[in-house]
């Protein structure tokens, strides 16, 4: 159960237009995690969000580094991920009661920075996946603030534009295989480079590109606001880059709503962060945008029935093809499900 379970059932919601089909293209799985307020997150505790009314009927795990391998090459660390997931989405699937497909597709991880000997061990996270495997995310989110904070990975300055790093990533294209872009907002400009090095390889962007509100960045929304939206301008004219949309909710975004007496309505949060999603789908296209729930690490700032009303409030207006493709029908194509 969520550290803050009690704070989030104060904003309940009834779900809005509960037979929409959703694809949730972004959550992960964990046994333990520190620091978080989710400390496991696993097939039960997924299937309680997505049961709060909205009609999810797929599901995308995205790499976080769980139940990594202890022992062998530092190389097939990441395979345990792997195996960890299938297990979960195997189970899932013997289940008759579960009517969503869990884990339908999965994004694991791969030292790309190991250069050629990474073509391996992709490989090795297909065949492990049996069927289900489409993509890795190495993150790059890096900021110079102590105060912001870095990826777990410790990525440092610079990951995209570095050779030895693509020659790894250089591997996916011809593999099919997909690759999760996650960094912050002064970063998008070196994924636009990258995207551009390799064109016939797909390219999703997490959380918007993470436009930061902390540290340095707090109190300049408006600021930072400019700064990002003349990087993703540039990074939508790329036509191998998707873009999620979500994963706002994060302490990084600087909102903060997870310090209030009450969490957001979904009025509210939809609201607050409205220009990143329509200056996303005006530049992008419904065709090339997906909302994605960032479960359990949004689970911070906003319930599950919350996120995704919030998400129905911003497209009220849009047809229904356009609903389709946002909530369904892009995750669906993009990572083959």
């Amino acid at each position: 159960m969520a550290t803050n379970e009690a704070w989030l059932a104060l904003g309940r919601e009834e779900a809005l237009l509960p037979e929409l089909a959703i694809c949730d293209p972004h959550h992960h799985f964990w046994r333990t995690r520190q620091g978080g307020v989710e400390p496991q997150y696993l097939l039960d505790e997924l299937l309680a969000d997505i049961r709060l009314g909205h009609n999810i009927v797929s599901t995308v795990f995205i790499e976080c580094g769980a139940e990594f391998r202890t022992d062998g090459p530092r190389a097939h660390a990441p395979l345990g991920e792997t195996e960890f997931v299938v297990e979960i989405a195997e189970a899932a699937d013997r289940d008759p009661a579960i009517s969503t497909r869990v884990a339908a597709a999965i994004v694991g991880t791969v030292f790309l920075t190991e250069g050629d000997s990474a073509g391996a061990v992709l490989d090795a996270q297909t065949e492990l996946a049996r069927g289900r495997f489409r993509g890795i995310r190495q993150a790059a989110s890096w900021d110079s603030s102590p105060e912001v904070g870095n990826h777990r990975t410790e990525p440092g300055s610079g990951l995209y534009l570095d050779t030895t790093f693509r020659r790894g990533f250089a591997h996916l294209g011809p593999r099919g295989l997909t690759y999760e872009g996650w960094c912050y907002h002064p970063q998008i400009v070196e994924l636009a480079d990258l995207a551009r090095a390799f064109p016939d390889t797909t390219i999703i962007l997490d959380h918007f590109g993470g436009p930061i509100g902390i540290g340095p960045y707090a109190g300049r929304r408006d600021e930072v606001y400019a700064a990002w939206r003349s990087a993703i301008a540039d990074l939508a004219q790329c036509p191998n880059v998707m873009a999620k949309l979500g994963g706002l909710a994060m302490e990084v975004n600087g909102y903060a709503w997870h310090e209030n007496d009450r969490p957001p309505s979904s009025q509210a949060l939809m609201e607050a962060t409205r220009p990143y999603y329509e200056e996303t789908i005006a530049l992008f296209g419904p065709e090339r945008c997906m909302f994605e729930s960032n479960f359990p690490v949004d689970k911070l700032s906003a319930g599950y029935d919350v996120v995704w009303n919030s998400f129905k409030r911003l497209v009220a207006d849009y047809s229904a093809d356009e609903k389709a493709a946002l909530f369904h029908d892009t995750a669906a194509r993009v990572y083959r499900i």
